[in-house]
């Protein structure tokens, strides 16, 4: 913890040691989140430097160390939120489930790969999901932000929900053979 104090308050003052300390201990993490927001590296990778480079400009909005992390979550979901809305075009409706996903096998059947649901999940739903289950979000604050009804929010929310279970139900019967099906 003291790391981050020391580095944190490098940054504050401009120094680059202490910026380059920060980036490099919260990048990955940052990059997972965006990553989980835009499905696609590259982009999430151009949020996450401009996330960067936002947060360095505006330390002096962080109130301390401590609430760094948090802080610096939230611009990078912010980001992505606004990278979405600007790229992408999002549709909240009713989308056929079996279609939304492609029958590949990534090699490790019995595990739960979250890149791979991510990817495949409707970015409507995608949105939604993160919001509520990651950064526990209301429906009403996913309503605000997203410019959105809260019906709207819930119903998004019970699909990605639905989705979610037959998408796994699909993998799991991909990792079923003949043999260890008993009747």
């Amino acid at each position: 913890m003291k790391y981050i104090e020391e580095n944190f308050l490098l940054a504050k003052k401009q120094d680059r040691r202490g910026q380059k300390a920060l980036y490099e201990m919260f990048s990955p993490k940052m990059l997972a989140i965006a990553n989980s927001y835009v499905n696609n590296l590259h982009d999430a990778e151009d949020i996450l430097l401009n996330g960067f480079m936002k947060c360095f400009t505006k330390l002096d909005e962080c109130r301390d160390w401590k609430s760094f992390p948090f802080w610096l979550r939230k611009i990078i979901v912010n980001d992505s939120i606004s990278f979405i809305r600007k790229n992408k075009n999002i549709l909240y409706a009713d989308v056929e489930i079996a279609d939304e996903y492609s029958e590949t096998d990534d090699g490790y059947p019995e595990e739960i790969n979250i890149e791979e649901i991510f990817s495949q999940m409707p970015v409507g739903y995608r949105l939604i999901f993160n919001l509520y289950v990651f950064e526990e979000k209301k429906h009403s604050e996913i309503a605000e932000i997203l410019n959105i009804s809260e019906g709207t929010s819930k119903s998004q929310l019970s699909k990605a929900k639905k989705w979610l279970a037959e998408f796994l139900k699909a993998k799991e019967n991909e990792t079923r053979t003949p043999e260890t099906i008993k009747i």
